[in-house]
């Protein structure tokens, strides 16, 4: 039997800084409806769904942004979500920023299943951008600051007829989250992001910022056998312009489905999970081919070391 998973990537418009929790929550109960009107089984909201993306301004205490921390999930202003989910039969994974009880700051997804309860978590293990005030910047990127790395590290669960595993807007950028996922048998990878087309380290890359989104979320998917979803909070954000182009690939690399314009709308797919053993069975078939012995730098060295006499 064929496993199809209907899913819908609720790409997002600006969440302004003082907008409240529950004018956001009810643009995610629209486009949870739009995605069931589109027959979806799971609709992917952007990282930080539920705030502005707060780490691009200062404060003086690490605390100084507390207010955009979620201290339980649900929790009253997202529960309504939640009930809507269940109520509709589809689920959702929704990212957001974690304040644990124990003082934790973390960068977070959840996944949801179809009758509204929680059945995977994953929390940010490439944290970008800097930790120290930096005023010169137009705008600053202060992830690092407000955000520990993740403890956990890469995980699926088996959600939707499917293996499913999560990352987070930098994650996608880095081989490992894809290959550690694709070594457990990831078959949908599911991404959020927000992403400034200004990238102060280096201007240069400005204009390249849409073609190396697809570049490492469409590797992914094909050097892993698996669908990926990546999705934005995209448009002008208190000042900033962030990446939208919200799409659903393959796991040949291509592109079945894009988002064409900024702002809130959804884009689906019918994602048939069996596809994935088309390249996990055959070019990609890790047993037969990977070779662990030979890629042993990869998790004994961080930083660039080279070879004497090179």
């Amino acid at each position: 039997m064929t496993r199809i998973v209907n899913v819908g990537a609720a790409q997002m418009g600006p969440i302004a800084a003082d907008d409240n929790r529950a004018t956001v929550v009810e643009r995610l109960i629209a486009l949870l409806r739009d995605g069931a009107a589109a027959g979806c089984d799971l609709v992917v909201f952007p990282e930080l769904a539920l705030t502005t993306f707060f780490p691009r301004w200062w404060t003086e205490d690490v605390s100084g942004h507390d207010q955009y921390f979620e201290r339980s999930m649900p929790n009253d202003d997202v529960q309504p979500l939640f009930d809507e989910a269940r109520r509709l039969e589809v689920g959702f994974c929704l990212g957001y920023a974690e304040l644990t009880p124990d003082g934790h700051r973390y960068n977070t997804y959840v996944l949801v299943d179809a009758a509204g309860s929680i059945v995977g978590k994953y929390r940010k293990v490439h944290i970008p951008g800097h930790a120290g005030h930096e005023p010169h910047r137009p705008f600053q990127h202060l992830e690092r600051r407000y955000f520990e790395e993740s403890p956990d590290g890469f995980g699926v669960v088996g959600a939707f007829g499917g293996v499913i595993g999560m990352a987070i807007c930098n994650d996608r950028r880095w081989p490992e989250t894809y290959r550690v996922l694709g070594l457990q048998g990831a078959e949908l990878i599911l991404i959020g992001y927000n992403t400034p087309l200004h990238y102060a380290p280096d201007p240069n890359q400005n204009p390249l910022q849409s073609f190396h989104n697809n570049l490492v979320m469409a590797s992914g998917a094909y050097q892993n056998g698996a669908w990926v979803v990546g999705v934005a909070k995209g448009g002008i954000e208190e000042g900033v312009e962030s990446l939208s182009h919200s799409q659903i690939i393959a796991p040949s690399g291509q592109v079945v489905a894009q988002a064409t314009v900024s702002g809130d709308v959804l884009i689906s797919a019918r994602c048939d999970l069996d596809l994935c053993r088309h390249y996990k069975e055959t070019l990609f078939n890790f047993e037969v081919y990977r070779r662990p012995e030979a890629y042993r730098l990869i998790t004994e060295q961080k930083g660039v070391v080279r070879p004497p006499g090179v």
